[in-house]
């Protein structure tokens, strides 16, 4: 019987008086790459964030491994949207690449030789070799993605989020991006990824959820990711992406 990494029973959270999110019940299992699919406020971020007590619930219960997130953090990436970090901060690529370990290293204390040769790799798993010691407000944003997925990739994690890491790069980022992503997987890892592209859904991920405030359908993407569901996510106004213009 395969491994349920994320269980979400009830979620509900909202953002001061409006609801981003109600009745929400799934389950994830182990070794999925799930791509999380809905229209502009939907609550797709909104749900990362609160499975990942980074926005409050106001109702629900999350388990990760059968256990709470407290118990289970070390076990969890998150690539936040691009767009949320202070890009302007004066640190290079393989330092932020290397605060991926804090969690290892210890807030306190000096990063070790082996600690910068694990960041080191996972930049030149990202092709950022040659941009290690570059400031991260010099990088394109391409290349400021790839960074920020490598500083993921350090820690090792079961189960990783991520918040539209396609978004705004240039083709080459894309493919580079989805190799890792389908690595993961093929490793065992679970991944699940905010996702706004249609088009690539089906090449692109096993498993995907379709959100809007509440969970429509979600299961194996061949199952769900049909012209009805998508019509009910998308309020039956879009045209389906196989349909003759």
């Amino acid at each position: 019987m395969t491994e349920v990494v994320l269980k979400v029973e009830d979620l509900a959270a909202s953002y001061r008086k409006n609801t981003a999110l109600y009745d929400v019940n799934l389950e994830v299992e182990a070794g999925s790459l799930t791509g999380i699919v809905g229209p502009n406020g939907a609550g797709k971020s909104t749900l990362l964030k609160t499975v990942l007590n980074l926005h409050p619930a106001l109702t629900g219960k999350v388990e990760y491994f059968g256990k709470s997130f407290k118990k289970a953090k070390k076990r969890i990436g998150y690539v936040p949207q691009r767009g949320s970090v202070d890009w302007d901060f004066p640190t290079d690529a393989l330092d932020v690449v290397t605060m991926g370990l804090y969690g290892q290293i210890g807030w306190l204390k000096r990063p070790s030789k082996s600690h910068r040769e694990k960041a080191a790799e996972a930049l030149e798993k990202m092709g950022m070799t040659a941009y290690a010691k570059r400031q991260i407000s010099e990088l394109s944003g391409g290349q400021q993605q790839r960074v920020f997925l490598a500083r993921a990739l350090v820690q090792d994690a079961d189960l990783y989020f991520m918040d539209e890491p396609l978004a705004g790069v240039d083709a080459a980022t894309e493919r580079a991006i989805m190799n890792i992503l389908k690595e993961l997987k093929s490793s065992g890892k679970t991944v699940m990824v905010v996702h706004h592209d249609l088009q690539t859904v089906e090449d692109y991920f096993d498993h995907v959820l379709l959100l809007d405030r509440k969970v429509i359908s979600h299961g194996l993407t061949e199952e769900v990711f049909t012209k009805q569901n998508i019509g009910k996510t998308y309020g039956g106004n879009m045209r389906w992406m196989g349909d003759e213009s």
